[in-house]
């Protein structure tokens, strides 16, 4: 007779019922009154407020440079997590600390000192204001930002997939006459794309949301530099709850929508190489 496997934790129902009221106080019924505060407009009136020129030119501004932002996380989270995992160095505990910096940075503060940084006279923008390059203050200013507060998400999300990853994979490639980059490309890559999916989804919606680190590099100039999160505010700030709401309605189901989709996309293609 097979034995009841007991848990410490109490009954499936139970669990759940925590689980469900959980997230309901902390997600779903603030994602609710959002909807309920947008609705106070008519829909003449929520397609004329989300559609309006300033906030079209916010969210071209804040998805475009969160994409980007994701991407060269993706790029450059993976070399940073690479050179941790694979290669032993003085200071590598120290460099480790660094990737998480952002999380425990305020983000204001952030924001103050890529701002001082990056300013015509700053410590590196001295240097790029005679070769014609700004970057405080302009769309580039907010790039820099969104990809300093993304990257330990890539790194944190692949580092553990790399560590637990056999070396048996590779060297069995290399054995069989594939050269470093076939290596990498059609064994390793591979294991770790469901870890980079999830990195990238992680650091866009991140970046997607923030507001202390780029509100003062950003330089808030309507139509050119101004984010999507800070015209909420100026919303809110002007009393234009249901205007306020209907934006952040927006951005919610944009991204959701694609939140959905790459966590599809992560989906299908862990099935995809399970499968072969």
């Amino acid at each position: 007779m097979a034995r009841k496997t007991t848990s410490v934790l109490p009954g499936f129902k139970l669990t759940l019922g925590y689980t469900l009221l959980y997230l309901s106080l902390i997600v779903l019924i603030p994602l609710a009154a959002t909807f309920w505060k947008t609705s106070a407009l008519t829909w003449g009136q929520f397609w004329h407020t989300v559609t309006a020129p300033r906030v079209m030119a916010s969210y071209r501004l804040s998805f475009g440079a969160s994409f980007l932002a994701a991407l060269i996380n993706l790029f450059f989270g993976l070399i940073v997590a690479w050179v941790l995992v694979r290669y032993q160095f003085w200071g590598k505990r120290f460099v480790d600390a660094l990737v998480d910096l952002p999380f425990a940075l305020p983000t204001a503060v952030a924001g103050i000192a890529l701002t001082a940084i990056y300013a015509p006279n700053g410590w590196i923008g001295q240097w790029l204001a005679p070769l014609g390059i700004k970057v405080a203050y302009t769309p580039l200013g907010i790039l820099v930002a969104l990809t300093f507060i993304g990257l330990p998400f890539i790194v944190r999300t692949v580092q553990p997939v790399l560590e637990d990853l056999d070396p048996e994979f590779e060297e069995s490639a290399a054995s069989l006459g594939a050269n470093r980059w076939q290596t990498f490309w059609l064994v390793t890559l591979p294991m770790l794309r469901p870890a980079l999916l999830t990195g990238f989804t992680l650091a866009f919606a991140r970046a997607l949301g923030e507001y202390g680190s780029v509100v003062f590099i950003a330089g808030n100039m309507p139509m050119k530099t101004e984010i999507t999160p800070l015209l909420i505010i100026t919303k809110l700030e002007e009393f234009d709850y249901p205007g306020a709401t209907a934006i952040a309605v927006v951005m919610l189901v944009v991204s959701f929508v694609l939140l959905l989709t790459i966590n599809f996309l992560q989906w299908w293609s862990s099935r995809y190489h399970q499968s072969v």
